[in-house]
């Protein structure tokens, strides 16, 4: 078995923030209203309308609020590490030159 992605999903309620730190590459996707958001680290804040996405950092700081008075739902997905993906790809290459020969059939 390995791991796909795994979401979970935050609702926000108006003139609530919620304050979140990041344990891993995730990606946040807005739904239902628009959010706020700061991070840490970063000088910039962020206006996300339902549908956009942000790809946030390793262990870093993040301060959600919603305007308005209907409630947001936040997902994250987080993303698999690149050495996760590297070691399926070769467990699945593996996989493959093992089962060609043991059909015992040869490619030329």
């Amino acid at each position: 078995m390995r791991e796909i992605s795994t979401s979970v999903t935050f609702e926000i309620k108006p003139g609530e923030t919620v304050p979140m730190r990041i344990g891993r590459s995730t990606q946040l996707k807005v739904q239902g209203a628009a959010v706020w958001a700061t991070r840490s680290n970063d000088i910039e804040d962020y206006w996300l309308v339902p549908g956009d996405k942000l790809k946030l950092r390793q262990r870093e700081r993040l301060w959600l609020s919603v305007d308005g008075d209907r409630a947001a739902q936040v997902v994250f997905t987080i993303c698999p590490r690149p050495d996760q993906r590297a070691a399926t790809w070769l467990a699945h290459s593996f996989d493959r030159l093992v089962e060609r020969f043991r059909s015992g059939w040869r490619t030329v």
